[in-house]
């Protein structure tokens, strides 16, 4: 399995040159903005949410368009409504990372808790590996840490495009869970789960044509949706769980939900569907969590299909 890992980057005396010092700035602020009251943290968050709406107006609008598309019952006040607070939630976002790779263990367990984790123990009573659907809540970076206290896992991993952040990255997201996986690993997943272990896949973003089904999300009825989940489900010894990460009124929450039954069932294209049906009703919890600002609708099931992003 050792082969499997994605092995931890070492410090480069190089990260010391004046190339990386607006890193270790912006590594120094967040850092210390962690150590803050959490209500303070709150309004920081609030605060970067305003200027995200500025600087990344592309990514606002890409979100704004998901929700009309998402939600065609709802008005434009009640969309603009949604925007807004999604928007707040990503600026945010940015903190609830540090917070994941820094809060101490105690600061950790005073704000968040764990619900539904009976869910995962009846897998692994079973001994089996739990192949553990995340959603893409925009607190998911907290929410592997919160888990991750409850039970190391093993997740796939994007290396980040700058080193040194790949070397702070991969240290905070080590923090509580066991090792990581490199995305395009698929038979390392396959071992881990065979190992009993508790692993994150998340089956919600837009993978491209290849190895996806087309299927319904909300009101959009053809929506390119991977078939990852089934070819774990089908090779490894394991049963899925959903996972979501919520923002609450005192902190956060990671809740376990059950697996889907007689999954998969042999039909890819109806186990998909369910698939995107219960990742709607975890959405639904909380839709200004949801991280709306991805293209999830990128991929048309015909190349010539004119894109639902073309007036952005």
């Amino acid at each position: 399995m050792s082969n499997a890992r994605v092995k931890a980057p070492p410090f480069k005396w190089s990260f010391l040159l004046p190339q990386y010092w607006p890193v270790w700035l912006s590594i120094l602020v967040l850092y210390s903005i962690s150590w803050l009251p959490f209500t303070l943290q709150t309004l920081v968050g609030k605060g970067l949410g305003k200027l995200l709406a500025v600087l990344a107006k592309k990514r606002v609008l890409v979100a704004k368009r998901n929700l009309e598309l998402c939600f065609p019952q709802k008005n434009q006040q009640q969309i603009e409504k949604m925007l807004k607070t999604n928007v707040e939630y990503a600026g945010m976002a940015i903190l609830e990372a540090s917070m994941g790779w820094w809060w101490p263990n105690w600061r950790v367990r005073r704000h968040c808790e764990v619900e539904g984790y009976e869910h995962v123990q009846a897998i692994l009573d079973k001994g089996k590996g739990v192949l553990g659907l995340a959603i893409h809540n925009m607190n998911l970076e907290l929410g592997c840490r919160i888990a991750g206290l409850k039970h190391p896992s093993v997740a796939f991993y994007r290396k980040h495009n700058n080193p040194l952040m790949e070397y702070v990255q991969y240290r905070g997201r080590s923090r509580s869970n066991k090792y990581m996986i490199h995305k395009r690993n698929v038979k390392g997943l396959i071992e881990a789960l065979n190992e009993r272990e508790v692993c994150f896949y998340l089956p919600d973003q837009d993978y491209g044509r290849n190895r996806s089904e087309f299927v319904p999300f909300f009101a959009v009825e053809q929506v390119a949706t991977t078939k990852g989940s089934l070819l774990f489900a089908k090779e490894a010894n394991c049963e899925t769980v959903f996972i979501v990460s919520l923002r609450t009124e005192t902190g956060y929450k990671v809740k376990f939900v059950p697996g889907l039954k007689h999954f998969p069932s042999g039909d890819d294209k109806q186990d998909v569907a369910a698939i995107n049906k219960q990742i709607e009703e975890l959405v639904s919890i909380a839709p200004e969590q949801y991280l709306w600002m991805h293209k999830r609708f990128k991929t048309r099931p015909n190349e010539t299909d004119v894109s639902l992003y073309d007036k952005l």
